[in-house]
This record gives structure tokens, C-alpha cells and sequence, in this order.
């Protein structure tokens, strides 16, 4: 029997987290060392239980979805 999504400990617990997933996903995908990525802004959904970081390096931006719970990636959008 596993436990329900409340009962689990939440692996991205704090905004540092999120935003070193989102720093280590952006490097991996656009081949930019973590140094050069800025932090633009980050959200926490409640509801969905979802962080949100946006990044930005160069002249490029991307946001950076994250599952809290599975501390995985969903979906990078580039702006």
C-alpha cells in the first residue's frame, strides 16, 4: 500500500531546490553552464503542488515547470 500524495514528503521542498532542478534542466537541453543562467522569478502553485521558475541566459528565457512530489521536470517552455 502506498501513501496518498498528502501523507508523501514533498522531494522539492524549498524555492533552492527548484531552482537548482530548473538550472541543471537548462543546462542539459541548451548546452549553457550553470553560471551563465540567471533567476528571473519563481512560484510555488499550491493547488497543483507545481514550482515554476524562470530562467534567463543570453538573450533567451525559458520557464521551467516542476512536480514538487516526483521532483521531475514537466515541461520547459521557452519565451
Amino acid at each position: 500500500m502506498n501513501p496518498g500524495i498528502g501523507l508523501m514528503k514533498r522531494r522539492l521542498e524549498t524555492e533552492k531546490d527548484a531552482i537548482a532542478l530548473a538550472v541543471s534542466a537548462i543546462a542539459k537541453k541548451y548546452h549553457v553552464s550553470p553560471n551563465q543562467s540567471k533567476t528571473l522569478e519563481t512560484k510555488y502553485d499550491d493547488d497543483a503542488g507545481d514550482w515554476y521558475v524562470a530562467l534567463g541566459w543570453d538573450e533567451k528565457r525559458a520557464i521551467i515547470k516542476m512536480d514538487s512530489v516526483l521532483a521531475t521536470v514537466t515541461e520547459i517552455k521557452e519565451i
